[in-house]
């Protein structure tokens, strides 16, 4: 994917007011597509009892929009960059809205499904059109500040995200959270009309259409395993040969791209150790990241018992701890190089989470902030040199591969985690609820998920929260064992190479 522009609109001076105008349309686009990965976690009490969903249907209603986000982010950003930015972000925004609209109508958790898999198309057509716009159509004095509030938005969005839906929540019920992403998205599409200009590069290679759908093959079909096993079983066949032929397929993306004059990610990109230890941090932060807002929401909420507005306030702490984290980061990394702050921040994440998982309802409430604070402390830390390794290690003419690779690792950990987590979640819960004397139909409800146990009440509804803890604290344990890994993976990449013999 190129970031590159024709010459008369990557050089035009233009107004400034203009430049900030396209700017601020840009981000709010942004905005709202990384928002909506973040957003709808607090609102899965609400929409468990209102369609009766499952555990493993709540993991889809998730997954299913950072999946399809994540699959297609690379392609989508080619086409982007080939036939148009703008046009990117109109198709995008509209295909976005118009779902959000749908979902909002909708209480049959399948169609939820599949129309969060549609918004998923929009937000990846949509995020590396914005980046790329800006790139592509400001002048050199203004790309920098351009691109630094392109990133801070990224990483804000999220958090934000979980604060408006929390809020709108105390107000109205569930489907306010997509009539918000309809707004936005109309908003945002009726900037993109007015004042972003149009900019691609028609010089770019042609789409590399095979490893694209060998890409969506094989994590579709990965991700589709590991969620459907707790429901079948991590033995059953069907389980078992869609992990096999997810696998199989991403192995054959690998060679197809070897083979390729222009593939769609180079896997000998993987060689530099930089952007090696910058791709994996980054995917292990967000696979932890998601999994735990999974987790964390439903347990304020149906454990807790807090409001949806009050289980967001309850993630202050962490956000406390990722903002001055974030800005010392750099200062930490020119006084004693990147490996030693890096891997800090991972090992403070890790260690967060499993503290988080040991302290179950046991923990009050300032012993969860405690524990919140050093894991946003963690995360601003390790997020600042993963992502700037990524493209410094790559020279200028693939900085668009640097910065396609820093999203698609967001958005894949983002997917993988909830995939994983939640399995792990859902396994465990049905495992530790006890539903002897139930009727069939409401022992099923009850293994289900906790939303549908809570609606029982009784020692039914006991005890399915202390089951749901149970499955919260091994969840947890295996988020936090994922960042440990990638904590030791970073500090041996990233390794003084030994001095050479004179």
């Amino acid at each position: 994917m190129t970031t590159a522009a024709p010459p008369d609109l990557a050089a035009a001076p233009g107004p400034a007011v203009r430049h900030r105008t396209v700017l601020l349309v840009t981000c709010l686009a942004l905005a709202t597509v990384v928002a909506a990965m973040a957003s709808l976690n607090v609102a899965l009490p609400d929409i468990a009892r209102a369609t009766h969903s499952s555990q493993t249907q709540l993991s889809w209603i998730i997954d299913a929009y950072s999946l399809v986000f994540a699959a297609l982010l690379l392609p989508a950003g080619a086409f982007g960059d080939r036939f148009g930015r703008r046009r990117a972000l109109l198709v995008g925004l509209t295909l976005f809205g118009g779902a959000s609209g749908l979902a909002a109508l909708t209480t049959d958790p399948n169609v939820l499904i599949v129309l969060r898999g549609v918004l998923g198309v929009g937000a990846a057509l949509v995020m590396p059109a914005t980046l790329s716009t800006i790139t592509g159509t400001f002048p050199p004095a203004e790309r920098a500040r351009g691109v630094a509030a392109w990133a801070a938005v990224a990483g804000a969005a999220a958090v934000l995200g979980l604060f408006t839906s929390g809020l709108l929540l105390e107000l109205w019920p569930w489907p306010s959270v997509f009539v918000l992403n309809v707004v936005l998205a109309l908003v945002a599409l009726a900037g993109t009309l007015l004042f972003v200009p149009e900019s691609a590069a028609p010089d770019a290679p042609r789409l590399d259409t095979g490893g694209a759908l060998l890409a969506v093959a094989g994590l579709g079909t990965l991700v589709y395993a590991v969620i459907e096993a707790p429901t079948r079983g991590w033995g059953d066949p069907l389980t078992l040969g869609g992990v096999a032929a997810g696998l199989a397929v991403l192995g054959g993306f690998v060679g197809w791209e070897l083979r390729r004059r222009h593939p769609l990610l180079d896997p000998r990109l993987f060689r530099e150790r930089r952007f090696a230890a910058g791709t994996l941090s980054v995917t292990c932060q967000f696979f932890a990241f998601f999994g735990f807002l999974f987790v964390i929401m439903q347990y304020f909420q149906l454990v807790r018992g807090r409001s949806a507005l009050m289980a967001a306030v309850g993630l202050l702490p962490m956000a406390l701890g990722m903002m001055p984290a974030a800005r010392l980061s750099p200062r930490l990394t020119v006084r004693f190089g990147a490996r030693g702050p890096w891997v800090a921040g991972l090992l403070l994440i890790s260690g967060s989470l499993a503290a988080l998982g040991l302290l179950g309802t046991a923990g009050q409430a300032w012993q969860l902030a405690a524990v919140l604070f050093p894991l946003g402390l963690g995360a601003g830390l390790a997020m600042t040199p993963a992502t700037t390794a990524i493209t410094e290690a790559l020279p200028p003419n693939l900085q668009n591969v640097g910065s396609a690779m820093n999203d698609l690792s967001r958005e894949l950990g983002g997917a993988l985690g909830i995939a994983v987590l939640g399995s792990v979640l859902a396994a465990v819960y049905r495992s530790r609820v006890d539903a002897t004397g139930l009727p069939p139909q409401l022992a099923d409800a009850a293994r289900s998920s906790l939303a549908a146990a809570s609606r029982l009440g009784g020692p039914v509804a006991d005890q399915a929260r202390t089951a749901f803890v149970e499955a919260m604290r091994l969840t947890l344990l295996t988020g936090a064992g994922v960042v440990a890994l990638a904590a030791v993976a970073v500090a041996l990449l990233l390794r003084p190479r030994p001095a050479a013999a004179s």
